[in-house]
């Protein structure tokens, strides 16, 4: 599996984490989004399709 480089994407926080250190950021590219824990950036990222981070935001949003 390559490995994918997110240096282009700005990382980010929502605007409901409180300013804690234990939410996840998100950067978005052309084609692939990051995810990885704010508290340890550094462990390194989650690599989703667009369409698979559309769906999990459609399926964590439902009550």
């Amino acid at each position: 599996m390559a490995k994918v480089e997110f240096s282009g994407g700005t990382w980010r926080k929502s605007s409901y984490s409180g300013g804690g250190n234990d939410c996840v950021e998100v950067a978005l590219l052309a084609e692939r989004v990051g995810v990885r824990d704010s508290k340890n950036p550094d462990a390194g990222a989650l690599s989703v399709s667009p369409s698979g981070w559309r769906g999990l935001l459609g399926t964590v949003g439902r009550d």
